[in-house]
């Protein structure tokens, strides 16, 4: 291990799926610098989100907690700030603790242990979007419909283009002010920067110069288009939430989605480049462990599946690569990891050993022996989804060769996603695996109440609706990070000597 405190750069895309990326095999997107950090890197190839939904799975990712815990229930749930986050720990072992981009918290507290918060979330802090259980059949307007795949080409400018370039713009500034801090002995804390991009999250709408990086022909129609009465009772709801049958894509609309996904892929590895240049330029790359993940999957037109929300691969899985060659060997990981096992790493990779008691329970393990290459690392994700699409709660285990999806509305599900990786047979029901499906379901019936589980977010749902609809009356008073820059301490300013700011601007310094 390094003597010093590693510095820890987290870049996060939203909806990346590893099955579009080189390092996981995809032959087709472009993105070196993902695959230079992989080359090096250790790259597990079979980690989970534990909530294929953007802020689930985001405060599990951030407490190393499943949702059904600290109340993440869909993407109006509070976050709560009681909840401990790896920032709240790793400033705890006096790591400047950095966000620069999205995170979705809902509520009025918008750092979760972060120190610096760099932009604001390009989604609103509001509980507007609550989903509704008591009311299925009606569809809101906040839900996906298929306007993204219809509508899917090349742009100028999108919501998500801003925000992003903000983004980068934002983390490569932070890591030159840290850089010129410390060489002036101001701040020399270890840091974790969290720089969280949107893309290549829908709608696929990206610039011409990245969906020129592809050719039409050499973009993949998905390889299973079930029709709806081919579906399973859950993918129906969710086609239903989506309008996905009522108004179908052609499949040159697929075609363009994904061409427009492959380049949005295309764009942030390019994002992620530029960050990771100014991490060098700074002087910082040797010191500092990069890890590059996404909170969720994108199911593609898989299925006849779009986005998320889905216990299927493509959903549920996410890349995980471990830049940290000076500690750990290139290596590829097949055991299957969780997001819930990213604090406990992440704190043991800032202390350099093990933390010995934790002030709160946790329900991920550190991932450091399979860092490793240690023979005996665990091989088990857990997930939960609770929100928009369900109607009740769907969970999820993931051991070994096999998957198990539960919930009590619908039939269980057990794929060999070994042997069949496109899931294209459920052996829940086959005699031979009789067996296993009871002692899953003992399992799952020893760790979850999912009647309680579902009044618990019925009651929720009811309790945010009624509090959206009582404060959107008269006076608005926003939960929306706002960043504070004090301009009187930017650029040249009278209160420093003009040879003394410049000098303390410059980085390197010059030196006579």
């Amino acid at each position: 291990m390094l003597k010093r405190k590693p510095n820890i750069l987290i870049l996060m895309a939203d909806q990346m799926t590893p099955f579009a990326l080189s390092a996981y095999g995809h032959h087709v997107t472009k993105t070196p610098n993902m695959d230079a950090l992989a080359a090096r890197g250790v790259v597990f190839d079979s980690a989970y989100c534990a909530s294929p939904l953007c802020a689930p799975s985001r405060f599990s990712f951030l407490s190393g907690k499943l949702p059904s815990a600290i109340g993440a229930y869909d993407n109006a749930a509070e976050f709560p700030s009681q909840t401990l986050t790896f920032a709240h720990y790793l400033r705890a072992e006096g790591y400047r603790t950095i966000l620069s981009g999205k995170m979705h918290f809902c509520g009025p507290d918008q750092l979760h242990g972060f120190e610096e918060r760099l932009t604001t979330d390009i989604y609103p802090a509001d509980f507007g979007w609550t989903p509704d259980w008591d009311d299925f059949e009606t569809r809101p307007s906040w839900y996906h419909n298929m306007s993204s795949v219809i509508d899917a080409g090349p742009c100028v400018r999108t919501n998500q283009l801003d925000f992003d370039d903000e983004v980068t713009y934002t983390t490569r500034q932070k890591l030159f002010d840290i850089a010129r801090e410390r060489q002036a002995g101001k701040d020399e804390r270890p840091f974790c920067v969290v720089a969280s991009l949107t893309h290549p999250h829908d709608p696929y709408a990206i610039p011409q110069k990245y969906w020129d990086m592809y050719r039409d022909e050499d973009i993949r129609m998905p390889a299973y288009r079930d029709t709806l009465d081919a579906a399973d009772p859950h993918s129906k709801r969710l086609r239903y939430v989506c309008e996905t049958d009522k108004t179908p894509p052609t499949d040159q609309q697929i075609r363009n989605a994904r061409h427009a996904y492959y380049g949005a892929i295309s764009y942030v590895d390019a994002q992620f480049g530029a960050i990771l240049e100014a991490l060098d330029q700074a002087g910082l790359a040797d010191d500092t462990i990069v890890i590059v993940t996404s909170d969720h999957g994108e199911m593609l037109g898989e299925r006849g599946l779009w986005y998320k929300m889905t216990f299927f691969e493509g959903g549920c899985r996410v890349p995980l690569i471990v830049h940290a060659p000076r500690q750990f060997k290139a290596a590829h990981v097949s055991a299957s990891v969780s997001h819930l096992d990213l604090l406990p790493t992440l704190v043991e990779l800032g202390r350099g050993t093990p933390r010995p008691a934790w002030p709160d329970t946790l329900d991920g393990r550190s991932l450091v022996p399979h860092l490793r290459g240690e023979p005996h690392a665990h091989d088990e994700a857990i997930g939960e989804y609770l929100a928009e699409g369900a109607i009740a709660p769907i969970v999820m285990l993931r051991r070994g060769d096999f998957k198990f999806i539960h919930t009590p509305s619908d039939p269980d599900q057990l794929f060999n996603v070994a042997d069949d990786p496109l899931e294209r047979t459920n052996l829940a029901t086959l005699p031979e695996h009789a067996a296993r499906v009871a002692a899953l379901r003992e399992e799952i019936a020893a760790r979850w109440d999912l009647v309680a589980l579902r009044a618990e977010v019925v009651q929720s749902q009811r309790r945010r609706q009624f509090h959206f609809e009582a404060t959107t009356q008269g006076r608005i008073e926003s939960w929306d990070w706002q960043p504070s820059e004090d301009a009187s301490q930017r650029y040249m300013r009278n209160h420093i000597d003009l040879d003394t700011l410049e000098a303390m601007a410059r980085f390197p310094a010059v030196t006579r």
